[in-house]
């Protein structure tokens, strides 16, 4: 081999630069214990558990200033020729996916609806409102965005109605853009770049609130022009809490608020009203008007409404025996003494009043001077069933006098009486306003209600006088990191538009921990045996090999380091294939090597034509699993991406370890005089004068392949696949007992609460996988929420007695929640048709690649017909058995991972056969009947089956040894290379040979 000196640099170099990137995810590694152990030494419940880390952590970020003026945090770390912070250590450290940090991913989808409405200032003009509705049920079976479909809506109906219409497009706050007399077209261009902006806006807002949230690696990016962001979170804790810090739009209002015993009377009265209609008695409208007028005629005192109220309540509570049930007092549990607040009732009921409220039979109880009020809810105090209910004052418009738009600058702080609270700024107008509100309300004695997002936080009086200066404060029921996270909302601003949540994966840390842990496992089991078998089948050739191999191993592990890219579960699995891979590699040269010796060679010759004549094959073999690679790191999302990066990296990195240091190490060897054999006593010989007539029992293979093949579609006709959540949408959950549970009796319990519901064992008889299509439309936190808390509900009778809620969330212990995954319909089908596409894009990719490389359509043809065997074998060996298999066999995206894996190694096989079968024709002239493709076949055998097997040991050893949710993925892998290295040679060979016109003279039957 020319130029070794040149290897031999690069490779230290590589080495070096690997153990380089590698130390500071060690560092990383120890500084994270150390914070865990001080919390764990200090706390005991998760949340200040949680809080001291992140104050732990925070204290090596103390920023100090140097000599030279520049601000640096604390060194952390020095490795001689630089010291470092844990910032800059940690963003120099390898980053674990989620399924091995736990942790949230989500992919949020901004509202354009929502920002087309406040374009058009939130028209009643009901072409606009018809085209907007129209375009949401476009939008089920639609590729595009949403702003086209709505565009195709609007033509559709639009009749003489222009989007520049003043109703519409051509209002004041759009004036300076559009015009009544621009056409559609025109408009059209302006609204897409408004609605860009403004989810440009959403992103940076986002960006800004994640930014500030504490956690190490955060990503988040735009996914091309659809208006979804994914954003991922590898070790957050606090699922709800990032759910929150992620959907608030930060709408902040101050609104005057009416003193809460002035509505006193008016709920007496609505009551009253709402007795009849709730009861459906038969009552004439003058009998209404009789119970409302005799409500009217009561005390109006402020003690007079106390004793009202007292009375009432008294009289008419939830354990009364009445006949007649009283729609609201019977609810109510408090009201207010002299405040904002106007009464309590349980946070349950909280719709059910409003829509009392808002019945116009009772709205028309409400003075002239009350005609606008708004009824708003007070922020719900942790552990508490209860809520307030504020009278705000409202206009026609239903407008706040003072919008936080104007709010500069927020911050945590502390009230007067030590509790966690948020001081705000405000620009010079709001301090002018404010500085009217505050001064109404202190000579009104009256309140200030403090609103985000349409919930009332806090109603403070102000006792001093008026308030210059623009400062305010919002207090409540704060913990310590509720009022940090509204800080930081607050400072980044408002979204433009509702951001829901349409795809979420949460990974429990206690998970995340076992993944790493059975990885771990796995992965040095697989290379354990990878390594021993090398070395008992090809011997002293079969440990430089090995040297490589381990070589390979740290140079991956540092490109990812280096290159930032995440290490998920799945990538874990593409490493351990790229052992597989790095394994054929070598095993091509050594069998190369090893012809070249039996043909006579001397060692010196026979080493160097068994590397240059492998080195197509190998080459060939690398390009086309790469090609897959490449295709499904475009098309895939978070653990798939990093299961394709892995592999790309692991295919580069396999290449020069096998081609050179490989050679280099027997070089070295055998320039010190030494014999090297490449093989041992066991395997010397082996495969050596094999001569089956392949070609000549082909169609026995065709009755077999076709008998697998019509039972398999036969399956996928009749029975089907069990398609994950990706393909049909909803949410799904792993939970984990303390002790075995049958799912028959939990699917019972959980279809009585959701109607639908699928449970199945995962791993073990104490961890089921529970799906559910319940509220699978509904993207809100709030239907998040209310799904998980049916689901603990309907799942106590299994759970620890006395397990709460929040721990159950949690995944406390390992026992509970431990994953939850939501995809919606949108998603869903996104993911079915990019899924397909993938496939079918790396199959014509495959076909030119063979076709440019071997010059003859039918090895293209012959490539791409084994492939579509294998995949259809695949899929119906997964339909036959996905019913009774004791791991999930859902069709997700990691199925298809798998698929396109399973491509990539199938055509692997079958290039090195048709490599051969070429390098064979050209020395031989010519096919002879098929004799030649016989000897070239006959050849490839021992590596062939050398390569299969050492890969199906290393899978194996992933399968039995991994984590219980890769099992699925690695089941679809271990039978794609059993069938995927039968057809290379049953399938592939034979139809590129019968679609020859000249075979040649036919071989004789054995």
């Amino acid at each position: 081999m020319q130029n070794k000196g040149l290897v031999k640099l690069f490779a230290l170099l590589f080495g070096l630069v690997s153990i380089y990137q590698l130390s500071f995810t060690f560092k990383s590694n120890q500084i994270d214990a150390a914070a865990e152990e001080a919390a764990f030494s200090k706390y005991d419940t998760p949340e200040e558990i949680n809080a001291e880390e992140i104050r732990y952590l925070d204290s090596l970020q103390t920023y100090k200033v140097e000599v030279d003026g520049k601000r640096q945090g604390i060194k952390v770390f020095d490795i001689g020729i630089a010291d470092y912070t844990y910032n800059e250590v940690k963003d120099k450290a390898m980053n674990l996916g989620l399924d091995l940090k736990g942790g949230i991913n989500v992919i949020l989808e901004i509202s354009v609806k929502d920002i087309l409405e406040g374009l058009a200032n939130h028209t009643t003009d009901p072409v606009f409102n018809k085209a907007l509705s129209d375009a949401e049920e476009i939008q089920k079976d639609a590729q595009e965005p949403y702003l086209e479909s709505f565009f195709t809506a609007f033509d559709a109906i639009k009749g003489d109605t222009k989007l520049a219409s003043p109703d519409i497009f051509a209002n004041r706050t759009l004036s300076e853009e559009i015009t009544i007399d621009m056409s559609d077209d025109q408009v059209k261009d302006v609204i897409k770049k408004k609605v860009d902006e403004s989810i440009v806006s959403a992103f940076e807002v986002l960006r800004k609130r994640i930014d500030k949230f504490g956690v190490t690696q955060p990503n988040i990016q735009r996914l091309g022009n659809s208006g979804r962001i994914l954003v991922e979170l590898p070790g957050a804790k606090d699922v709800e809490r990032v759910k929150k810090l992620l959907q608030s739009t930060a709408q902040l209002e101050f609104w005057d608020a009416y003193r809460g015993d002035q509505f006193l009377p008016f709920l007496a009265q609505a009551n009253e009203v709402l007795k009849p209609i709730v009861n459906a008695e038969k009552k004439t409208e003058t009998e209404v008007a009789e119970v409302a007028e005799t409500a009217t005629d009561s005390t109006t005192t402020e003690e007079g409404n106390a004793d009202l109220l007292d009375k009432l309540v008294g009289e008419t509570s939830a354990d009364s025996t009445d006949v007649e049930a009283n729609p609201i007092l019977d609810l109510l549990r408090g009201y207010g003494a002299g405040g904002a607040s106007v009464a309590t009732f349980e946070a349950k009921d909280k719709d059910l009043i409003t829509s009392y409220l808002n019945n116009p039979k009772v709205r028309a109880l409400l003075p002239a001077e009350q005609r606008y009020v708004k009824f708003a809810w007070g922020i719900q105090p942790k552990d508490s069933d209860y809520v307030d209910l504020y009278a705000l004052v409202g206009n026609r418009e239903n407008e706040p006098e003072l919008s936080g738009a104007v709010i500069t600058d927020a911050r945590q702080s502390y009230n007067q009486l030590g509790k966690p609270s948020v001081s705000m700024q405000m620009n010079s107008k709001g301090a002018k306003i404010w500085e009217e509100m505050t001064g109404r309300a202190y000579q009104q004695q009256s309140q200030i209600a403090i609103v985000l997002d349409d919930i009332v936080y806090s109603a403070p009086g102000v006792s001093t006088g008026p308030i210059s200066g623009g400062n305010s404060e919002i207090s409540g029921a704060f913990t310590l990191n509720e009022a940090v996270d509204l800080a930081n909302v607050l400072r980044a601003g408002k979204l433009p538009a509702s951001a829901d949540i349409v795809q979420a994966d949460e990974v429990g840390p206690s998970l995340g921990k076992e993944a790493i842990d059975s990885g771990i496992k796995s992965f040095m089991i697989a290379l354990a045996l990878v390594l021993v078998w090398m070395i008992l089948y090809y011997g002293v050739a079969g440990s430089f090999a090995d040297i490589a191999l381990l070589f390979n191993i740290l140079l991956i592990f540092g490109v990812l380091s280096g290159l930032g890219a995440v290490l998920t579960l799945p990538g874990l699995a593409g490493i351990v294939l790229t052992i597989g891979m790095s394994v054929d590699a070598n095993v091509l040269i050594f069998e190369r090597v090893r012809e070249e010796i039996a043909a006579g060679k001397t060692q010196q010759e026979a080493i160097k034509d068994g590397f240059s004549n492998a080195l197509s094959s190998i080459l060939d073999a690398n390009i086309t699993t790469g090609l897959t690679a490449i295709i499904l790191f475009v098309f895939g999302t978070g653990p798939i991406k990093g299961f394709a990066t892995t592999l790309l990296i692991g295919i580069v990195t396999s290449l020069f370890t096998a081609i050179f240091i490989t050679r280099l190490l027997v070089d070295w060897y055998v320039n010190k005089g030494k014999s090297l054999e490449f093989s041992t006593g066991l395997t010397k010989g082996l495969f050596k004068n094999t001569n089956i007539n392949f070609i000549t029992k082909r169609k026995v293979a065709y009755i077999i392949s076709g008998a697998l093949l019509v039972l398999s579609i036969g399956s996928l006709a009749t029975k089907g696949l069990d398609q994950g959540i990706d393909f049909v949408g909803g949410r799904t959950y792993q939970v984990r007992f303390t002790e075995d549970v049958k799912p028959e009796e939990v699917k019972a319990n959980l279809m009585d609460k959701f109607g639908s519901a699928e449970v199945k064992t995962i791993g073990n008889s104490h961890q089921l996988k529970i799906s559910t299509k319940y509220k699978v439309d509904e993207n809100s936190a709030e239907a998040d929420e209310e799904v998980q808390t049916m689901l603990f509900d309907a799942l106590k009778p299994y759970l620890p007695s006395g397990m709460a809620y929040q721990d159950f969330a949690d995944g406390k212990n390992g026992i509970g929640k431990v994953l939850s995954s939501k995809v919606s319909p949108t998603i869903a089908d996104d993911i079915k048709k990019e899924s397909f596409w993938a496939v079918l894009g790396s199959l014509v990719v495959v076909f030119l690649y063979i076709l440019l490389r071997f010059k003859k359509w039918q090895f293209s043809l012959g490539a791409v017909a084994a492939v579509f065997h294998d995949i259809i074998i695949v899929l119906g060996v997964f339909s036959i058995t996905h019913s009774f298999m004791p791991f999930s066999m859902e069709i997700d995206q990691a199925f298809i991972a798998a698929i396109l894996t399973v491509i990539g190694y199938s055509l692997n096989d079958t290039v090195v056969v048709f490599d051969r079968i070429r390098e064979v024709l050209a020395e031989k002239l010519g096919f002879k009947g098929g004799a030649n493709i016989n000897s070239a076949i006959n050849s490839t055998l021992s590596r062939t089956l050398n390569t299969s097997l050492t890969t199906l040991v290393v899978l194996l050893a992933m399968f039995t040894f991994g984590a219980d949710s890769l099992r699925g993925l690695l089941f679809a892998l271990i039978v794609g290379v059993v069938v995927g290295t039968y057809s290379s040679v049953f399938i592939a060979t034979p139809i590129m040979y019968d679609s020859l016109k000249d075979k040649g003279e036919a071989p004789k039957e054995d």
